[in-house]
């Protein structure tokens, strides 16, 4: 508390009214507690001056701290000017009080701690040693008259011990005030500037495009940014209900990404702790899954793929440590990616499509006629190779013309079980595959909403996909459904073969990208939008599998969401 300049710090702060008025309700009490004193002491005949005086002194008292309590509490203006004038009050009724009742002897000194205390903690230090000095003044007087009345000399020393003692009181407690009182601004500073910073901070989160998710130990989710709700499909704020990432179904990928990861940084393993982890996280919400074009938060997809990244919260001392999870949505990377290269390469597969078709089919029939001539082995070598090439050039065209072919939007559903049975079969056929090969589970007796010819370009694609990295051994290649919490149907399609790489797995739907020599790298970007098209979704996934010996490691498969699919 400083000597000088405490009206204005005290009017613009709420505490010292609060303390005011703290002060004035003690008062009343102070008040009440002197009537009922001196009406006891009275019958004594303690007093040496009439009754009446008495009683009209603390009745005014009492109308008085009543009147400042009320003052405090509806005018909070001129705070120096109210509690010098309520002190004032204070300090003339008690040194009447102290005088009538024969001074030191009376024991009502120590009334005057209650108005010098509060004094020494509201008023500045020059102010409220000027309220000591009154006080001491009024005790030396008292003692002075009394010390002229008789010859004792115990008024005078008990006096000046008061006054010491008050001064001493007086100076202790205005310091320690204004100690907690720099204290108090200072954290009010502090309360004002962390306010400014978490402004600051929501208004960085709220623009950015990568989501951010803080999660407890346990995956306890205790806020995220709009990004990441969007991502998410759900509301992460400070104020919804607090929950974990294992309890909503469609974020457990992310909670045994988060759990996995938890487990390589306790035990030290750096390098593989700041690796990333990709998930796909598919919405919980039906409303999303209702047509070709619906989207979910503004998105095509009926599935995110994101790109997570963990990172923990130092907090040092403290046993409530902090998680967080950066989401990076990098569908719309491979989305952006993929247009550029189609935005690109959309003249040349048009000029293929239109102008190199015609040309193609000249070449073949040419190549035919040859073959059928050619009787030396390395004409015929050279025969078989242009037919080759004619071949995969032709296989192009036919991708890129299959993508021209929309979705019926009124085609009634079609049975699951019939469709697939007559797929396989045809496939096993066409590539003189053994019985037993391809592992189908039971599908069950459902429907879908999927134009029959796009469901057998895709469901052929994957197969022939598998079929090429398949060991070749009975049940290679293994086809089931998977009815989620969501109420939706997944198609998996699995092989034996070695899982795609996560670097693959990033380009994998993107056009013209292939790791086959062989391959036209259209075909599973062609399935991908022809999935789309019939509101479903396609893509690659690290699923884990239970087994009697509890979960194996994560595996590599193609997974088609169902957008409807109704019982028969």
């Amino acid at each position: 508390m400083s000597k000088s300049g405490q009206a204005p710090a005290a009017e613009s702060q709420e505490t010292f009214w609060k303390t005011l008025q703290t002060f004035n309700a003690t008062r009343i009490v102070i008040a009440l507690v002197l009537l009922a004193y001196l009406s006891v002491n009275t019958k004594k005949g303690f007093w040496v001056i009439e009754q009446f005086l008495y009683l009209e002194t603390c009745i005014v008292y009492l109308v008085l701290s009543i009147a400042f309590t009320g003052l405090s509490a509806y005018y909070k203006r001129r705070f120096l000017l109210q509690m010098t004038l309520e002190i004032a009050v204070d300090i003339i009724v008690i040194s009447m009080l102290y005088v009538a009742a024969g001074g030191a002897k009376s024991g009502l000194a120590i009334l005057y701690l209650f108005p010098l205390a509060g004094g020494a903690i509201l008023a500045p230090l020059l102010l409220a040693l000027f309220f000591v000095s009154v006080v001491t003044i009024v005790l030396l007087t008292e003692s002075g008259y009394q010390l002229l009345k008789s010859s004792t000399d115990e008024s005078i020393s008990q006096t000046g011990l008061y006054g010491a003692a008050f001064f001493a009181a007086v100076f202790l407690i205005n310091r320690l005030a204004a100690r907690l009182i720099k204290q108090e601004k200072l954290a009010a500073q502090r309360g004002q500037d962390l306010q400014i910073q978490q402004a600051i901070n929501r208004l960085v989160l709220a623009d950015m495009g990568d989501g951010i998710l803080v999660v407890g130990r346990d995956g306890t989710v205790f806020t995220g940014n709009p990004a990441a709700e969007r991502m998410l499909g759900l509301s992460v704020s400070d104020d919804a209900a607090r929950c974990k990432l294992s309890d909503i179904p469609s974020l457990l990928p992310i909670a045994d990404a988060f759990f996995k990861w938890s487990g390589r940084s306790s035990s030290h393993a750096s390098s593989d702790a700041s690796a990333p982890a990709f998930v796909v996280v598919k919405p919980a919400d039906d409303v999303a899954l209702q047509g070709a074009t619906t989207v979910w938060g503004g998105r095509r997809e009926l599935a995110v793929h994101l790109k997570l990244r963990f990172a923990h919260v130092e907090t040092a001392g403290l046993r409530k440590g902090r998680t967080v999870i950066f989401l990076q949505d990098v569908s719309e990377i491979e989305n952006q990616a993929q247009q550029l290269k189609l935005a690109s390469m959309g003249r040349l597969t048009a000029s293929i499509a239109h102008e190199v078709r015609n040309p193609l089919s000249a070449i073949s029939y040419a190549a035919s006629l040859l073959s059928e001539e050619a009787s030396d082995p390395t004409q015929v070598r050279l025969v078989n190779i242009v037919g080759d090439n004619v071949a995969r050039l032709n296989q192009m065209i036919e991708d890129i013309l299959k993508l021209s072919r929309k979705v019926q939007p009124h085609g009634d559903p079609i049975a699951l079980a019939p469709a697939f049975i007559e797929i396989l079969n045809e496939f096993e056929e066409t590539h003189a595959l053994r019985k037993g090969l391809i592992l189908l589970d039971e599908m069950g007796r459902y429907r879908i909403r999927f134009d029959p010819l796009h469901l057998r370009e895709v469901v052929v694609n994957l197969l022939s996909n598998a079929l090429r990295y398949a060991s070749g051994k009975d049940a290679c290649i293994h086809l089931h459904f998977v009815s989620d919490a969501a109420n939706r149907l997944e198609l998996h399609v699995q092989d034996d073969g070695p899982a795609i790489t996560p670097e693959v797995r990033a380009h994998l739907f993107e056009p013209f990208y292939t790791t086959s020599s062989k391959g036209t790298g259209l075909g599973l970007y062609v399935a991908r939008e022809l999935c789309l098209n019939n509101g479903a979704m396609l893509d690659y996934e690290y699923r884990v599998d239970a087994s009697e010996k509890g979960f194996d490691e994560a595996s590599g498969r193609f997974v088609i969401t169902f957008a409807i699919h109704d019982p028969i």
